[in-house]
């Protein structure tokens, strides 16, 4: 599916395992194309002028051509990633080789929504709902230390998803600090944290982000 790129052209994202189809159909619809590179993209620029930028995941990409085959292979290579997944009052935590889960844990602490009442009920539930949050996010940071920690010697980057303001209450928690070192876009935007939202986001970060400009 492509969406419209800020400054022109079109982002397209295609799978890991699609991407010598996705360039020989770049080919038959512009002509043969000249490919450079470097450790963040491979650009190909084709007869009719058209370009376009891949941009390397989990950079970078080692230097020098081939740029096509050690592309293709730098993302199809079966990595180890973590994934912390946080919305408020819900997270996951899991870590993959490849595209295949090997460690996880999903959970939920009750965060009670908004209500409409005033005057001191008001402030009384305010304060319940911040230490609510406050215990929630306390939750998600140890679940993810616990899950990821084993596995930092091996990995090859963490991605975050959920809710941005949710990650960012993590980040000033030393106990994440090891975590967000590694921390790699794609920022994953996701629904409620449960364990089939956890299982499909090898569909997300391993995709290849694609600018087109035709």
């Amino acid at each position: 599916m492509a969406r419209e790129a800020k400054g022109g052209g079109r982002w397209v994202e295609v799978a890991p395992e699609r991407l010598h189809r996705w360039i020989d159909g770049f080919a038959d619809r512009h002509g043969p194309f000249e490919a450079t590179g470097d450790p963040l993209r491979v650009r190909l620029v084709a007869a009719d002028g058209a370009v376009a930028e891949l941009r390397v995941p989990f950079p970078p990409l080692e230097s020098g051509p081939p740029y096509i085959s050690r592309f293709v292979a730098h993302a199809r290579a079966d990595r180890d990633i973590g994934v912390v997944l946080v919305r408020q009052g819900g997270y996951a935590a899991g870590v993959f080789h490849g595209a295949d889960l090997v460690a996880s844990k999903v959970g939920s602490r009750l965060v009670q929504g908004r209500t409409a009442a005033g005057g001191w009920s008001q402030q009384r539930f305010a304060r319940r709902r911040r230490n609510q949050a406050v215990q929630a996010f306390e939750s998600a940071a140890e679940t993810a230390v616990r899950v990821l920690s084993p596995h930092l010697d091996t990995l090859a980057a963490v991605v975050f998803g959920g809710d941005r303001r949710a990650v960012d209450a993590l980040r000033p928690d030393k106990s994440m600090a090891a975590l967000f070192a590694l921390e790699s876009e794609p920022f994953l935007v996701v629904p409620d944290p449960r364990l089939v939202v956890l299982k499909d986001t090898p569909r997300l970060f391993r995709a290849v982000r694609i600018l087109i400009l035709d």
